[in-house]
């Protein structure tokens, strides 16, 4: 299995399963952007071996590009793991303080964001497309972590997956105003007058609101490996058909 592990210790394993032409569907792992579902499922068991654990460990969300988020307790286990339509609802990130749970959450282009709390076990994964950063999905889960679950935000570290590059996510002056309207995205923007477009970099936009929650900088890490760019990405503006990347992280049994 194929796969950008970013973390792998005693007690945690991240990662984010990468296009692979010799796999299934060249390794889609996504119900809601397949051709056949069997061949997803079987994907997916592929990763749930490579993590030792079965299947019906993953939780996973009917993402919406919405700024809802979900605290994943045991009774959730195994939704969305096989079939859609048993998928958490209209919800773009998921946390949880079980082990032996993989977090799932699926992109092609979009931001993914993995953490983990260093002391209290906590997991999580976000969704972070375009209109959920302009949501600021990133920087709500982290202060509802700090108010309502008590996280200290220096105790949690973050990882941002593979997402579309800077150059490659051109858009028009609607979406343009929508990060400018945030206050702290300028730095991450620029126009290109040949084109007429304006260029964003949504990986550092997401990065700033981890900072805002108050994550310490040197916490958070970007994989800048960009999906349309590379051979090993999934990226649905070049490829409205294109599969979906998995991000995971689970906590093992203590």
């Amino acid at each position: 299995m194929k796969t950008n592990i970013y973390l792998n210790n005693e007690t945690l394993i991240a990662g984010m399963t990468i296009k692979d032409g010799a796999k299934l569907e060249n390794n889609n792992m996504a119900l809601h952007a397949c051709e056949t579902p069997e061949d997803i499922i079987d994907n997916r068991k592929k990763l749930a071996t490579s993590l030792h654990c079965g299947l019906d460990d993953f939780v996973c969300a009917n993402q919406t590009h919405s700024s809802n988020f979900h605290r994943v307790t045991l009774d959730d286990k195994g939704r969305g793991a096989e079939q859609m339509d048993s998928a958490i609802e209209d919800t773009d990130a998921l946390y949880t303080y079980e082990p032996n749970l993989v977090l799932c959450s699926f992109s092609a282009d979009c931001v993914p964001v993995i953490f983990y709390n260093k002391v209290n076990g906590l997991i999580g994964v976000i969704h972070s497309g375009w209109q959920g950063t302009v949501k600021e999905i990133t920087w709500k889960v982290f202060e509802h972590l700090t108010k309502v679950e008590h996280c200290n935000p220096s105790d949690l570290h973050v990882q941002i997956g593979m997402s579309l590059s800077q150059e490659k996510f051109e858009v028009d002056e609607d979406v343009y105003f929508k990060f400018k309207n945030l206050g702290y995205a300028d730095d991450f923007m620029y126009y290109n007058y040949q084109t007429n477009k304006y260029h964003i970099d949504n990986q550092q936009t997401v990065k700033r609101q981890c900072e805002l929650a108050g994550i310490p900088t040197d916490h958070i890490t970007i994989d800048q490996t960009c999906t349309h760019l590379d051979v090993n990405g999934f990226s649905y503006r070049q490829d409205k058909q294109s599969g979906r990347h998995l991000s995971f992280i689970m906590r093992k049994s203590d």
